[in-house]
């Protein structure tokens, strides 16, 4: 896998997605959140709280995009995200039940 990644990352850039405008803002709201708010005692992290707080930086770097990037349309917001947090965006999807 690791193999197949370093070939297909040169290939990579980013792709136009819409998002509805409460979806976006909710990603800039996570971009401009204060990441050491309610930071725990450094007791290990589970598993489940590692994937959790992966997802919340996928999050906020798609908040960056949109708030650097983005453009409304209507009642959605168009921006061009990289592939890899397009991929991080549909994984979280597919993991919930």
């Amino acid at each position: 896998m690791t193999a197949i990644g370093a070939c297909l990352t040169p290939q990579l850039g980013r792709v136009t997605v819409r998002l509805p405008q409460e979806l976006a803002e909710a990603a800039v709201a996570a971009w401009r959140r204060d990441e050491h708010a309610g930071q725990d005692s450094g007791d290990p992290e589970s598993p489940g709280r590692y994937a959790l707080r992966d997802q919340a930086a996928e999050l906020a770097l798609i908040g960056l995009a949109i708030s650097e990037r983005g453009r409304g349309d209507g009642t959605d917001v168009v921006v061009d995200l990289d592939i890899a947090a397009v991929g991080a965006a549909v994984r979280a999807a597919e993991q919930q039940p």
